[in-house]
């Protein structure tokens, strides 16, 4: 007699690989995995058709830990290889995992032509301001005075803006969040994952051993809902624990600023409302940083355009059409050629 087994109920633990998690003990990774994992098994992902592409560093070790497949490539480079993926297979969905020292130092070339070409990927950027794998030195986002073992004296280099660059190289797509933020993290990821073209998220993560706590002056639990400013588009830009303090445009100086709602001299009328397809309000929101102004998560920018890899499908159509009987032999000998003669 056949005795049917009843199928097991789907987790997104489902998408855990049966390798060992090997990261420092209290890890922003971790959370992020689970975000991860959780994200793919609402989207109800298939994980025959879904690829995890890495760089360098201990971020790069995700796809061993996801039942999909994946690559861990080379330092920087990760952008370069999903992209010969996506073109070699457009029905793949292609996932970029990155730290902020693999993403923007060796590898912010990669980054910023897969942005400006807006080839269809999620690049999720780990930034803990500081490059963890090989112990600790400053990276590209490291803010001045940072000390570590390359600048025992503090850093002298000016912060590189993760937001910033993407916006300026022309990214359609740019989104925050915090590690662990487990409810706004996957929601953010969900909005990347159904933006048509290249999506960066750029995540605030916690390094326990190099740099603990960089990020407490707005993750802190303490002080979060006072420095955090959570975006949604189309509503007003209101923060604070009391929701009592809101956003302007200050007419003069054109920069943004804080209001006091509970003055009672200012009402929702004066607050800005966010707009997801404003690139220059995202630029401003990208930049503001604490301790005056609350650093914005959410998805700061998300206005799709033509992806890369279908304009060069179509390209491709287009030319197969005009010539369907194209020998690439011959187009490979017309023209200027020449002989080499043998010797002798």
């Amino acid at each position: 007699m056949n005795v049917q087994s009843p199928l097991s109920k789907p987790s997104f633990k489902d998408f855990a690989s049966d390798q060992e998690v090997r990261w420092c003990p209290g890890c922003g990774d971790y959370a992020i995995l689970k975000a991860v994992q959780k994200t793919l098994f609402e989207l109800e992902t298939k994980t025959e058709e879904t690829v995890f592409v890495s760089g360098i560093g201990c971020a790069a070790r995700f796809p061993y830990y996801l039942t999909t497949y994946g690559f861990h490539t080379i330092h920087g480079r990760a952008p370069a290889i999903a992209t010969g993926i996506k073109l070699a297979n457009p029905a793949l969905d292609v996932w970029v995992i990155s730290g902020d020292g693999d993403a923007l130092s060796i590898g912010g070339n990669h980054l910023v032509h897969v942005l400006r070409r807006n080839v269809d990927l999620q690049i999720l950027l780990f930034n803990n301001e500081i490059y963890g794998l090989t112990k600790g030195q400053y990276s590209p986002t490291s803010h001045v005075g940072t000390r570590s073992p390359s600048t025992p004296g503090g850093s002298l280099d000016n912060p590189l803006s993760a937001g910033a660059l993407a916006l300026g190289a022309g990214a359609r797509f740019y989104g925050r969040s915090v590690d662990t933020m487990q409810k706004h993290l996957p929601e953010v990821l969900k909005r990347a994952k159904a933006h048509r073209g290249a999506a960066l998220v750029e995540i605030f993560q916690n390094c326990i051993v190099y740099n603990d706590g960089v990020f407490d002056h707005f993750t802190d639990r303490a002080v979060a809902a006072d420095r955090q400013l959570l975006l949604e588009d189309g509503q007003p830009m209101i923060f604070g624990k009391e929701r009592d303090r809101g956003l302007r445009l200050n007419p003069k100086s054109l920069e943004l600023e804080i209001v006091s709602l509970a003055s009672g001299d200012t009402d929702d009328s004066d607050i800005l409302r966010h707009d997801v397809r404003n690139r220059v309000l995202a630029q401003m929101l990208a930049q503001m940083e604490g301790p005056d102004m609350p650093v914005a998560l959410g998805v700061l920018y998300d206005n799709p355009a033509p992806s890369y890899e279908r304009q060069v499908a179509a390209e491709q159509a287009d030319a197969k059409a005009a010539a369907p009987d194209a020998d690439i032999g011959q187009l490979l000998y017309d023209g200027q050629t020449w002989q080499v003669p043998s010797q002798g």
